[in-house]
C-alpha cells in the first residue's frame, strides 16, 4: 500500500500540486492504484495511476489515469515498464482489459502506449463537465 509521504516524494511527476483531501481519498479508495519507478539512486523517477471501473454487463477494467516520468529519466523505458506493471496488476486483479485516453498531439504518450502492445481503436470524442465551484481547490 502506498503511503501519503511516498506520494509527496514523487509530487513533481503529477500535473499539478497535490491536494491533501484528494490524496487521502485516492489512497483510501479500493481499486485506486499508484505505482512508482525508482532510479538507481533511489529517487522517484516515474509514476502511473490506475482506477478499476466495474459495470454490470462488462465486468471490471483498468483505466490508466495518469503516467509521469521525470525529465532526467525519459527515453529510458521507464514509462513502458510502468504501463506493463499496471497491466500486470490489472490482470492479477481480474480486469478484462485496460484503457487510456490520450491527446492526439501527445507524441511521447502515443509512442509509449503503442510500444506496449496496445490495441488502437477508432477516434473518439472526449466530453467533460466542470462540476467544481469556481476557486475550489480540494
Amino acid at each position: 500500500m502506498v503511503e501519503a509521504e511516498a506520494v509527496r516524494v514523487g509530487a513533481e511527476l503529477f500535473d499539478g500540486p497535490l491536494r491533501r483531501a484528494a490524496l487521502a481519498r485516492f489512497l483510501d479508495s479500493a481499486g485506486h492504484h499508484l505505482l512508482f519507478a525508482y532510479g538507481a539512486d533511489g529517487d522517484v523517477i516515474g509514476m502511473i495511476s490506475g482506477v478499476e471501473t466495474t459495470h454490470p454487463d462488462k465486468g471490471t477494467e483498468m483505466f490508466l489515469y495518469e503516467l509521469g516520468v521525470a525529465p532526467r529519466a525519459r527515453r529510458q523505458g521507464v514509462a513502458g515498464a510502468l504501463v506493463r506493471a499496471l497491466a500486470a496488476l490489472a490482470e492479477v486483479r481480474g480486469c478484462y482489459g485496460m484503457w487510456v485516453a490520450v491527446d492526439s498531439d501527445n507524441v511521447a504518450a502515443l509512442a509509449t502506449y503503442r510500444g506496449s502492445g496496445v490495441n488502437e481503436e477508432a477516434d473518439c470524442v472526449t466530453l467533460s463537465w466542470d462540476l467544481a465551484p469556481s476557486g475550489t481547490t480540494s
